[in-house]
């Protein structure tokens, strides 16, 4: 099934430019073989496509499909997947002692690197060894993440990490902490995807790697405390989150200064927001910043909170003109849930649709009925407004983590059947 979904979109993508020449159809030596196989009679730039968006095992092993294949995998763009320890959830990943060999064998280029390392053990210098090499150089995209599971360390990243600074398109860090040298003045020409995930890394430092972004895109995930200041330097923005609103109390903030039309984010169109233990007042502070939202999501976190309940008027752009759609999920019936529904309810003058997700053991026609109730739905301020509520179950947003870099999905925070 893999190779028959990297031969879709390998078609799909077209001829790799950058390819060497194609030796064409299949070689007359090879016509026994592949007389039943119409894959191996794409070009080689096609099957050099195909092999470098298989994992880094399944890549190696179509050496052995037929003669047809033997030079392929050492002419394709290398995809390495490594991750310490094994994991059975990622069969075809490579441990860490395989690596050398690999880009030994492969003269590169590599369109991807994967490092995943779970538990206590210093591979720095190992690191350090395999972005230096020659297969490494020319990197498209970038994944490194240490987890640990108790206590929350953070690794040093790898000084020759951004090594492929040119040529990177994705970048996703995390649990890592950045040495000053790595992005001050570094230069991304090419990036538009960036993900910091529980990373320590200094102001002036973040500055220097975010001025050198210079195609950031439209969609920012990156879980840090400069979430609002990475939206502010991204002029392509459309879709921003996860965002934890409490980290707008942080230091780095407070020199913002006031939202204006000067420094809001008018680009973002979708926001999602984490609301694990956070009073609706520091939400409100948030959508400030962006005026022509159109759709809101609020996760709620699973446990009960006694918080202080909203206490001051917000006129806010968005509620007036463009704010269609709010979703609330594991929206369980709590005082603070309903705080929350109501001020949109009463509020946001042209929605269409408020959606509320709710935990399967909380869920009921008599749930439902109450919370109409007691959110006020017959003094709704929209009256196009509709009340939508649906079971849910499982982990919380699963599918964002799932989608959340496919930029085919137009909005990767909506819950999918597959999800």
């Amino acid at each position: 099934m893999e190779m028959k979904e990297a031969a879709a979109a390998a078609a799909a993508a077209g001829p790799d430019p950058n390819a060497r020449e194609s030796h064409g159809a299949a070689r007359s030596g090879d016509c026994d073989e592949a007389d039943s196989d119409l894959i191996s009679r794409l070009p080689d730039d096609a099957l050099g496509t195909i092999v470098s968006l298989l994992p880094t095992k399944d890549g190696g092993r179509t050496q052995a499909l037929s003669r047809r294949w033997r030079h392929l995998w050492r002419s394709a763009p290398l995809n390495i997947e490594v991750r310490s320890p094994a994991s059975p959830q990622h069969p075809s990943s490579v441990p860490p002692s395989a690596v050398p060999n690999i880009i030994s064998q492969h003269p590169g280029p590599a369109r991807r690197f994967s490092f995943r390392c779970r538990g206590a053990g210093d591979l720095y210098a190992q690191t350090e060894r395999w972005f230096a090499s020659r297969a490494l150089a020319n990197l498209q995209e970038l994944d490194i993440g240490y987890e640990y599971p108790s206590a929350r360390i953070s690794h040093p990243l790898s000084q020759s990490a951004f090594r492929s600074a040119s040529t990177l398109l994705v970048a996703k860090i995390k649990d890592c902490s950045f040495p000053d040298a790595v992005s001050r003045s570094m230069n991304f020409p090419l990036l538009n995807q960036l993900t910091l995930d529980c990373v320590s890394i200094s102001g002036d430092a973040f500055h220097g790697l975010l001025s050198g972004c210079h195609a950031l895109g439209w969609r920012a995930y990156p879980c840090s405390k400069f979430m609002l200041l990475v939206a502010s330097m991204a002029p392509k923005l459309e879709i921003f989150g996860p965002f934890s609103p409490d980290l707008c109390q942080l230091p780095v903030f407070q020199g913002m200064g006031p939202v204006s039309s000067a420094n809001s984010i008018s680009t973002v169109k979708v926001l999602a927001l984490g609301c694990h233990s956070y009073r609706l007042n520091a939400v409100l502070d948030i959508l400030r910043w962006f005026p022509c939202l159109g759709k809101l999501y609020v996760t709620f976190g699973m446990q009960k909170q006694n918080l202080p309940h909203y206490d001051r008027p917000h006129p806010m752009e968005c509620l007036q003109t463009h704010l269609k759609e709010v979703v609330l999920k594991y929206f369980n019936g709590y005082e603070q849930h309903i705080d929350f529904a109501r001020f949109f309810v009463l509020n946001a003058k042209v929605v269409n649709k408020i959606e509320f997700h709710v935990r399967e053991d909380h869920y009921s026609n008599e749930f439902v009925a109450r919370q109409h109730t007691l959110f006020e739905a017959e003094n709704r301020a929209s009256p196009d407004a509709q009340f939508e509520f649906r079971k849910t179950c499982g982990s919380i947003d699963y599918h964002v983590s799932k989608h959340i870099h496919d930029l085919s999905v137009a909005d990767p925070f909506a819950d999918r059947v597959d999800a």
